[in-house]
């Protein structure tokens, strides 16, 4: 199977579907600050008028999980994404298919990852940094649990990324944009067959 794709900082409905279009599995919404924060009415007007296939992701961070559950009932999410210092608990509390993001500093995220004992996890170097980190650290990780690559990544890069890594998927925001929350639509077709090959 080849490795999954998702779009994340999605602001309209426009790259969503060139998203869609480009062979993504999945599309990332912000619900957290950023500059590509989303609101709730927002995403669901998106939401409707995209493939049933495709996953919609909201990225959270520390919000209260009822909250979380009823934002992405509301905006027709399928995962959510928790970016923040939520608990076992916490996630538990969300009736969502969750994924737990990981900041990666150095080797030490690989105790946190074995720690949490989660089927599937995200790894990144900061919300929004656009930074790569040493991505066998990543490959370590996935002896842990299923893992999702981000941070730096970009058409030319995302090939070698997979190579080195072996990810369950990879996820990019800043790396196929004009500017903060505006795609550039070739870029996302070029990640995405880069990501494929």
């Amino acid at each position: 199977m080849s490795v999954r794709v998702k779009i994340c900082g999605i602001t309209n409905l426009r790259d969503a579907v060139a998203a869609a279009d480009a062979g993504a599995d999945a599309v990332g919404f912000v619900f957290a600050e950023s500059p590509r924060r989303m609101t709730v009415d927002a995403v669901r007007r998106i939401s409707k008028k995209l493939p049933a296939f495709l996953h919609r992701v909201g990225v959270f961070a520390d919000a209260l999980p009822a909250g979380v559950a009823m934002a992405a009932r509301a905006a027709g999410l399928t995962y959510v994404q928790l970016h923040g210092d939520e608990s076992k608990a916490d996630v538990r509390a969300i009736p969502f298919p969750s994924v737990k993001v990981f900041r990666v500093a150095d080797a030490s995220v690989l105790e946190r990852v074995r720690r949490w004992g989660a089927e599937l996890v995200h790894l990144d170097t900061g919300a929004g940094s656009g930074k790569t980190f040493d991505w066998t650290i990543a490959r370590r990780a996935g002896k842990l649990a299923r893992v999702i690559l981000a941070g730096g990544l970009r058409p030319s890069n995302v090939r070698e990324a997979i190579r080195v890594a072996r990810p369950f998927a990879v996820d990019v925001a800043s790396g196929v944009e004009v500017r903060p929350g505006k795609k550039d639509h070739a870029l996302i077709r070029r990640f995405v067959e880069e990501a494929r090959r």
